[in-house]
């Protein structure tokens, strides 16, 4: 999903990709697994997983343990352009706490995420 999101910004821009990852009917939400943009200072852009996070800074945002997530997707994307992160989260099907595994990739100035629940 994240390589689809990737792709769509590249060919529509940001504004039309952003109202698809934000639009819970549209293709980048599939049951728990949904898109989220974050810029490098750690401000979500557009979600499918909760519509309240948009345009809110989220840099001090911790898991259940305390670690900081939003930290660590951006160290993730500024140090290696890609790969996965680990951390507890609350399943928006379930809404349970959960084990999570994130993707993260970064294009340009974005950080484009999608996660899985164990």
């Amino acid at each position: 999903m994240v390589k689809r999101a990737v792709a769509l910004i590249k060919a529509k821009g940001k504004e039309e990709a952003f109202a698809e990852i934000n639009n819970l009917k549209g293709a980048f939400i599939d049951r728990d697994l949904y898109v989220s943009v974050l810029d490098e200072k750690g401000v979500m852009l557009a979600t499918g997983g909760n519509a309240r996070l948009i345009n809110k800074d989220l840099i001090d945002l911790k898991d259940t343990d305390g670690k900081f997530i939003i930290k660590e997707h951006i160290d993730m994307a500024q140090k290696r352009g890609s790969g996965w992160i680990h951390y507890k989260w609350i399943n928006p099907t379930t809404k349970a706490i959960q084990s999570k595994s994130t993707y993260v990739e970064k294009l340009e100035d974005l950080i484009i995420t999608c996660g899985i629940y164990k």
